[in-house]
């Protein structure tokens, strides 16, 4: 009998480099553009090809295609600056380096034809029903280290002490870590009362219907057994989304944390 073999897909959970601040919990970012941050993530970009990726995905929404790989062409000429997202700051440089002609968008994030607008808000604001309804231990744990707050709201943990680039990916794309991710989720789609369930409306139809549709749009871009596709993506997406991947059986996925290698990095 043939031995059937798959497509191979890497999944890099990232932070936001640009503090974008788009999520309910962010983590500070300093100054990527810094000399030293620099190196920091050439030096993770030169490890990541060790996996030889033949296409490199991004999260970004295909709706965005187009503008990105005018960004990515301006790059490849010499001519457009990168901004400090990881975006740029790893797809678009790794992708150059790799010689690949473009960077494709997966991601899904736009208002869904599926789920009506003028739905009311009490469905999924989990977060409010959890204040005030006493279930606000469903909302996990606080996170270790100082807590600011910015005047629109925006929750930033601030770093307490220096973390190399290539330190902070494998820090972040750990078994336990993705795992605990998953368990957080599945906390939240708790939260609710009687035929309430603003948690688990707030998971299904926003949460893992994007993972989903992010793992199909991955299958779309597959375009033969021999690809190796790197998905670079936030860290939070990783529990649902490489469950997803698991479970298809479409993939062969291989770990990050066998090519990211701290005692590589070299310190000035």
């Amino acid at each position: 009998m043939k031995h059937q073999t798959k497509p191979t897909i890497m999944i890099l959970g990232s932070g936001h480099l640009a503090n974008w601040g788009a999520d309910r919990i962010n983590y500070r970012m300093d100054d990527v553009l810094a000399p030293k941050r620099q190196a920091e993530l050439q030096q993770l970009a030169e490890q990541l090809a060790r996996f030889k990726p033949t296409k490199i995905a991004v999260e970004v929404d295909k709706h965005w295609e187009a503008e990105l790989q005018e960004e990515y062409k301006g790059y490849l000429q010499d001519n457009f600056q990168l901004k400090p997202h990881e975006i740029h700051q790893i797809g678009f440089r790794l992708a150059k380096q790799m010689g690949h002609p473009k960077v494709h968008c997966v991601d899904y994030l736009r208002d869904d034809p599926m789920i009506r607008e003028d739905r009311e808000d009490h469905l999924t604001d989990y977060g409010a029903f959890a204040e005030t309804n006493d279930q606000e231990h469903l909302m996990g744990p606080p996170p270790t280290g100082k807590m600011t707050q910015d005047e629109d709201g925006t929750i930033w943990i601030e770093p307490e002490k220096y973390e190399p680039i290539v330190d902070m990916y494998i820090r972040m794309n750990q078994d336990e870590k993705i795992r605990t991710n998953l368990r957080d989720y599945l906390r939240i789609a708790r939260i609710g009362l009687r035929d309430e369930y603003p948690g688990a409306n707030w998971v299904a139809h926003f949460w893992y219907n994007r993972n989903l549709k992010t793992f199909v749009n991955l299958s779309r871009i597959t375009e033969s057994e021999d690809e190796r596709i790197l998905l670079i993506i936030g860290a939070g997406h990783l529990g649902f989304l490489k469950q997803i991947v698991e479970d298809s059986e479409v993939y062969h996925i291989e770990s990050p944390l066998q090519y990211l290698k701290a005692d590589e990095v070299e310190t000035h």
